[in-house]
């Protein structure tokens, strides 16, 4: 039986919530027909380590490759050691290192799709360093992927807008990398809303600038890009894009604000997905592409649209501190058993934060037992002030 829950407003009034009842989401077990779907996966912090969790953060592997392993059987790629992964914001090269290798080898047991992030966060970014060392550090992550058997996602370097002078110190890296690759890349263009150090990235702050250069970048090397993932949090710009990549070329939305259009597409194109998102939305997600697949557009349609609203909260300003979103919607629905995160980034968003997504997961459909989520959401409102009676979690 669903009971009710307190929750805060924000201005400090309290008032009753009662849960509804989950969806059911119809995942037929098939590979999807008609798009590439990515859910770029989060990590499980070990709350036991005894290390300090700005400093020195451990990894749950066993929770964390667990949870890759439910993906997975959804029929969701895995997009590794992504921003969503907390990586450069928690999680250090060396850690990305053991994620990448051990996440590979699940992926293969199971027949998992997986790609990786390859970038050069091992570089401390400075305007003193040189083109030939960010070049060094992309071929060293780029070589440590493919020597595990990954898929290269090509993320944007802190390094490299640090220390480029011209849009053609961008072209000269991104072709001397991709020159000494094995297999085409998905490139990833990351706004600096997602991470702020990415400003003017491609040499540009003006967008038009910019898009210039990278389809100059695809364009010149085109037989070695499988696609361009772009986190833009603009449909326009995405749509415009997409319309002059070369055929061969692959648009990934990462448009965690307009996804289900993007994805739809258009009269003259669509998006495949690699999305932080669908890491909380999974079974929404999972479930409407197998709708697309059969071409039922209004299935597809009501499916995503009741999930647009958390997603925008989710990945609201600062843009960033999404993750701790995501993290809370795998602790709610049982898939760790903590809310505790890398570098202490739960503490990145409101309890009054907290409690909206609590609200509009539910409104979606995705709260799976809305029982044991709503005892861990009294739980975390309890630590915040806000009493209420502790009930034994399901």
């Amino acid at each position: 039986m669903v009971h009710s829950i307190t929750l805060p407003k924000k201005n400090g009034e309290l008032y009753t919530y009662t849960p509804k009842e989950p969806i059911s989401f119809d995942i037929p077990e098939a590979h999807f027909k008609k798009r590439i779907v990515y859910s770029a996966a989060h990590v499980v912090a070990d709350p036991f380590s005894g290390t300090d969790p700005i400093l020195n953060s451990k990894i749950d592997w066993d929770a964390t490759l667990k949870y890759r392993h439910y993906l997975w059987s959804l029929g969701l790629g895995v997009a590794e050691a992504m921003d969503t992964a907390q990586r450069g914001m928690g999680l250090n090269w060396e850690h990305a290192k053991e994620l990448i290798s051990r996440s590979v080898k699940e992926a293969k047991a199971v027949n998992g799709r997986i790609a990786c992030g390859a970038g050069t966060d091992h570089l401390q970014p400075s305007p003193d360093l040189t083109l030939d060392e960010v070049e060094r550090a992309y071929e060293e992550q780029c070589e440590f992927v493919e020597n595990e058997g990954g898929r290269i996602i090509l993320m944007a370097s802190r390094a490299l807008a640090a220390c480029a002078k011209t849009p053609e110190d961008y072209e000269r890296v991104y072709q001397n990398v991709l020159s000494k690759v094995s297999q085409p890349v998905i490139l990833h263009w990351l706004g600096d809303m997602f991470d702020p150090a990415l400003k003017g990235y491609w040499g540009h702050e003006d967008i038009d600038k910019a898009m210039d250069v990278c389809l100059r970048v695809i364009k010149e090397n085109e037989d070695k890009i499988d696609g361009i993932k772009i986190s833009l949090l603009d449909d326009t710009r995405e749509i415009q894009m997409r319309r002059l990549l070369p055929a061969s070329v692959k648009m990934y939305t990462g448009d965690d604000f307009n996804y289900p259009d993007l994805i739809k597409g258009d009269e003259e194109g669509y998006s495949h997905a690699l999305l932080g998102i669908f890491d909380a939305i999974a079974p929404a997600a999972a479930s409407a592409m197998h709708a697309l697949d059969a071409d039922n557009l209004e299935l597809y349609d009501s499916i995503l649209e009741k999930t647009v609203p958390l997603s925008r909260h989710i990945f609201q300003k600062p843009t960033y501190a999404y993750k701790t979103g995501v993290v809370f919607m795998a602790y709610l629905n049982g898939h760790q058993s903590h809310f505790r995160m890398i570098g202490g980034a739960e503490g990145q968003r409101s309890i009054i934060h907290l409690s909206n997504l609590f609200v509009m997961a539910d409104e979606a459909g995705i709260l799976r037992n809305p029982e044991m989520a709503m005892e861990r959401m009294r739980f975390v409102l309890n630590q915040a002030g806000v009493m209420q009676p502790l009930k034994q979690f399901m």
